[in-house]
């Protein structure tokens, strides 16, 4: 099989599964790197030279997408059939939607009153909710291979991991004032 067209995981020679060893995946990526990189081929044939470039870009990609949870998991989701469509299937639990509506009016309380408390106490909210989301996609994806309900659980960690960023921005706004 030609190396441009094999999954992350094959490419970096990692098991395709959600729960991947960090120190593992930045080693392999650097091992992946370092035999493709362009510069090892600079005196090369203009093909190899080409092939070295679209390898590393390969890497770059491969890596990039592996080491974020929520991509990885989407991935893994793609992989098995079942695209996790963010821009299309905004489907969430009426749960979900409420916790989101809370979220957003505690956010919206904390800048309008500049409590710093509040930012601090909705960022572990944040945190502990992403542990869970992990732990969730951890148990669809590697054992039970329950693509639909890992897609699910990515969409919920894309809107965590983007409110994450506004809180973030939040807490940074109010630290400059």
């Amino acid at each position: 099989m030609n190396l441009l067209n094999k999954s992350h995981f094959d490419f970096l020679g990692l098991p395709a599964r959600f729960h991947l060893d960090e120190r593992q995946l930045h080693e392999t990526f650097r091992r992946v790197q370092a035999a493709v990189h362009p510069d090892r081929f600079a005196s090369s044939g203009g093909a190899e030279h080409r092939m070295a470039m679209q390898l590393a870009t390969r890497a770059n990609e491969a890596f990039s997408i592996l080491r974020d949870p929520g991509q990885r998991a989407a991935y893994l989701c793609e992989l098995n059939g079942c695209p996790v469509q963010a821009e299309t299937n905004t489907a969430m639990s009426s749960q979900f939607l409420i916790q989101q509506m809370q979220w957003r009016e505690a956010l919206q309380d904390a800048r309008e009153t500049a409590d710093r408390e509040a930012l601090h106490g909705l960022e572990q909210t944040l945190s502990d909710h992403r542990a869970d989301l992990l732990a969730e996609m951890t148990r669809a994806l590697d054992e039970l291979h329950d693509y639909p309900s890992a897609c699910d659980a990515v969409r919920r960690w894309m809107f965590v991991d983007k409110f994450g960023r506004e809180v973030a921005v939040a807490r940074e706004a109010l630290a400059a004032a």
